[in-house]
């Protein structure tokens, strides 16, 4: 029998959280604690993961769960640039889930995993949407207005119509239905959570080329997650942590700069 093929580094890693994700899988929902660990040293802003989360989930115009903006900060003439990727960082105290549920009972909720959901059915209109955004520090919540990237084009295409699978659900949405769900709502990223239940890592995950992002259970010690938190106590940082939110989107960097313009 022929060897096995080198496996590198960072296919290793893969590999690695695609087993420690199967072990978390296991245990019952309460006992599983997700996170997300992104290494900003490692991130080249290629936007690779934005444009696999919009063709995973089947997102629409205006709507994506995940995006790379470029930090400037630094005075002249030491201004440097950092990308940032970012998405709904799964607050452990979401200020968007009472500000939404205030106006339409039942909307968000927190799940037992630590990831906060939506309920298509409740969370509906304008009004909802717009308390919820108000109130998230993230610009994580986007509203889905039933538009359609093709619709006004010679001939609609029907990837369109491709169902997502948001919250354990077949979602379609049709032509002329502007607020048929998911439209007519909110809408942001859950960590891929159809791909967690079937025993697949967030598809921002599996295709970064930098290899920069990290998902796992922190609830085990054993981790690559909790492995690199552990290992990096001075480089990791929260965005906006002193807003109370604790996200559960941990950043690692090795720039005392930004690390103390973020904690500012």
């Amino acid at each position: 029998m022929p060897p096995l093929p080198a496996v590198d580094s960072a296919s290793d890693e893969i590999l690695r959280m695609q087993v420690e994700l199967r072990r978390a899988l296991a245990k019952p929902v309460a006992e599983r604690n997700w996170i997300m660990v992104i290494d900003g040293r490692k991130c080249v802003g290629c936007q690779a993961c934005v444009v696999a989360c919009v063709a995973e989930n089947v997102l629409p115009p205006g709507v994506t769960y995940r995006s790379v903006p470029e930090i400037e900060y630094g005075s002249y003439p030491d201004v440097k640039r950092y990308p940032m990727p970012t998405q709904c960082m799964q607050c452990d105290r979401p200020p968007c889930v009472p500000a939404a549920n205030a106006m339409a009972p039942g909307a968000m909720a927190k799940r037992p995993d630590g990831i906060v959901a939506i309920d298509y059915g409740k969370f509906r209109g304008r009004a909802a949407f717009d308390a919820a955004a108000r109130a998230c520090p993230y610009r994580a919540i986007y509203y889905d207005d039933g538009r359609f990237f093709t619709q006004d084009s010679p001939a609609f295409q029907p990837y369109e119509a491709a169902p997502s699978h948001d919250w354990g659900r077949h979602w379609i949405r049709t032509p002329g239905r502007p607020n048929e769900a998911p439209a007519g709502g909110a809408r942001k990223c859950h960590f891929c959570l159809h791909r967690l239940e079937a025993g697949l890592l967030p598809v921002c995950v599996t295709t970064c080329i930098g290899r920069a992002l990290y998902f796992g259970d922190r609830g085990d010690g054993r981790s690559l997650v909790s492995e690199l938190l552990a290992k990096n106590p001075r480089h990791v940082l929260r965005i906006r942590e002193n807003r109370g939110t604790e996200p559960r989107v941990y950043y690692l960097t090795d720039d005392p700069a930004f690390i103390a313009g973020f904690h500012a």
